[in-house]
């Protein structure tokens, strides 16, 4: 066997159509600092070339390690040739200077003796693919190792969040096996970052200017800067945001950048979690485990049962945003309260100030029960009569109807519906003048909302949705850690999560 070195954390997966696309890729990777690449053989047009294209970037890129993989089709693969060609092209791989070869394990399989050649010429990865399910793994472990390699994958896809925490316990089962353990598609993302400090080989990393080769596989720079997946270990805490959706969260960009700027060992992660999974999600946690995580749409009020000790207020509210993990039990609190009164603070004296709250929801509810208890004077309007007389009554406000805003005047109007979100950009609850000269908009993606624009042409003075979002960013900060949160390093980073969400 040729001499071989360790491979680095993460692996860059290039599937490009021709070679000159996927050495172009290849190498503006490694201009940016990457030094390990598996070269889908099976992408190309020409997978004949493959070898060629392995031997030219190497010269170039003497310092890098590239394996291959010519997966068949009839593995959800693209290449069409027989298991003999598709062997001999991984040899002839090898030759042009590749340090492993993944073989499928239906390939591994069939053709026993021919894996163990490969293996005298260099290493060999044995991997498996589901793309249905995650079965037990158990099963599969033992149906991978069976043939021999020097390195072994097994690649599912994760439809519970449940199945994260089967895929990288594999791994730490296994500590004397060079394991790749991953769950494919957006519910599995948590695996491509905690694999590694679970036991696993290594993970995979899309290109940045190219497509991945899987569901859910991101760049290698957002691996490395977002979540310092090279600098995470066993002692690392690890904490969560769950929604359905949450690839739209700011939350993993504004914690972890907290927490690096504060020195502190730990990596927050999204969970997509739908409303019948949230009992599986608790089962995860505990098992995983996590420290805390942030509870956003639409598992405010639910995730309340599965608490073992609620804040008062957020009793009052009936909601939580943010739960953390404490001798054993889990607590909850609601942060969303402070992300209102403290962006207003600054601006007026809330203690029996007028306050107009538009909305009748979930955050309409946090917001009403915070400013009451502030001792500002609440009026509620929304678009749902009954909802906004029942919330008023609980929180001690005024219920009014829309025709009844005419003529009247407010310190400041806070906003706290979904008009105005990204769904709805164009949309606005006022249709002419806005009843007061604060205007506060709760929403926060995109960043000017059409409440805003009118209200600045106005002339009047504003309170971005961002502010809310960070303040209440601040809170859960502090009740995870104990320490003091980075206020403008949190800001920052949510301004530049937005302005590349709205690319």
């Amino acid at each position: 066997m040729a001499q071989t070195r360790s491979f680095p954390r993460i692996c860059i997966a290039l599937g490009l159509p021709d070679v000159q696309t996927l050495l172009q890729h290849a190498r503006r990777e490694a201009e940016a600092g990457e030094s390990f690449f598996e070269f889908r053989l099976d992408f190309l047009d020409k997978p004949a070339q493959g070898p060629e294209a392995i031997r030219r970037f190497l010269e170039d890129h003497p310092e890098c390690a590239v394996f291959a993989t010519c997966r068949r089709h009839q593995n959800h693969g693209k290449f069409n040739g027989s298991i003999d060609e598709q062997l001999s092209l991984l040899e002839k791989a090898i030759g042009a200077g590749a340090q492993a070869v993944d073989v499928e394990i239906e390939t591994a399989e069939a053709a026993p003796e021919r894996l163990a050649h490969l293996r005298t010429l260099n290493r060999v990865i044995v991997s498996y693919h589901n793309f249905e399910s995650t079965p037990p793994m158990d099963t599969l472990i033992a149906r991978v190792m069976r043939p021999g390699a020097d390195a072994y994958k097994i690649v599912t896809t994760a439809r519970k969040p449940s199945d994260n925490i089967r895929v990288l316990a594999a791994a730490k089962a296994f500590p004397k096996h060079k394991l790749v353990v991953l769950g494919m598609g957006e519910q599995g993302f948590p695996t491509r970052v905690l694999s590694p400090i679970f036991g696993g080989y290594f993970t995979y990393a899309a290109p940045m200017y190219a497509e991945g080769t899987a569901a859910g596989q991101v760049s290698a720079r957002l691996l490395r800067h977002m979540y310092h997946v090279e600098k995470l270990s066993k002692s690392t805490k690890i904490f969560g945001v769950i929604a359905d959706p949450v690839r739209y969260s700011l939350s993993p960009a504004v914690h972890n950048r907290a927490f690096q700027s504060r020195r502190i060992d730990a990596v927050l992660l999204p969970f997509l979690v739908a409303p019948a999974y949230l009992r599986d999600f608790f089962s995860m946690a505990e098992r995983l485990p996590l420290a805390g995580f942030s509870v956003t749409l639409p598992h405010k009020q639910k995730a309340l049962r599965y608490l073992d000790a609620v804040d008062p207020l957020a009793k009052r509210i009936g909601a939580v945003n943010t739960v953390w993990r404490k001798a054993g039990k889990w607590r909850g609190a609601n942060t969303d309260s402070a992300g209102v009164t403290v962006p207003l603070a600054r601006m007026l004296r809330l203690k029996n100030s007028s306050i107009l709250l538009v909305g009748n929801g979930g955050a309409a509810r946090s917001a009403a029960f915070a400013l009451t208890d502030a001792g500002a004077k609440v009026a509620l309007v929304g678009r749902n009569g009954d909802r906004v007389r029942a919330l008023a009554k609980i929180c001690g406000a005024e219920a009014l109807l829309r025709d009844q805003l005419a003529g009247r005047k407010y310190d400041a109007v806070v906003h706290a519906t979904p008009l105005g979100t990204a769904a709805h950009p164009k949309e606005c609850f006022f249709d002419g003048d806005i009843p007061a000269d604060l205007v506060f908009d709760m929403v926060y993606n995109p960043a000017d909302t059409e409440l805003l624009r009118r209200s600045r042409a106005l002339g009047k003075t504003v309170i971005p949705g961002l502010e809310m979002f960070v303040e209440q960013a601040v809170r859960s900060f502090e009740l995870w850690t104990g320490e003091s949160a980075p206020r403008p390093a949190m800001m920052q980073a949510a301004v530049e999560a937005l302005d590349h969400k709205s690319k």
